[in-house]
């Protein structure tokens, strides 16, 4: 992962953009020397969506499990 702070990402958005989407590079930006938020490819926001949905799935199961569900 690279860090680049806000000033920077003003100036390079779009070459920032390519190295997320033709390298695949995760992208944290920095505001006063502290991560804010991050850019990644779309294969990446899928695959942590996916995670958090399986994730939820399971939290459900063993809820439904519990004494006194129907």
């Amino acid at each position: 992962m690279i860090t680049v702070t806000t000033s920077k990402i003003r100036e390079s958005l779009a070459d920032t953009i390519n190295r997320v989407v033709y390298r695949g590079e995760r992208v944290q930006i920095e505001r006063h020397g502290k991560p804010v938020p991050a850019i990644v490819s779309l294969k990446d926001l899928e695959a942590i969506e996916q995670m958090e949905d399986e994730i939820d799935i399971k939290a459900a199961k063993e809820a439904l499990k519990e004494p006194g569900r129907i």
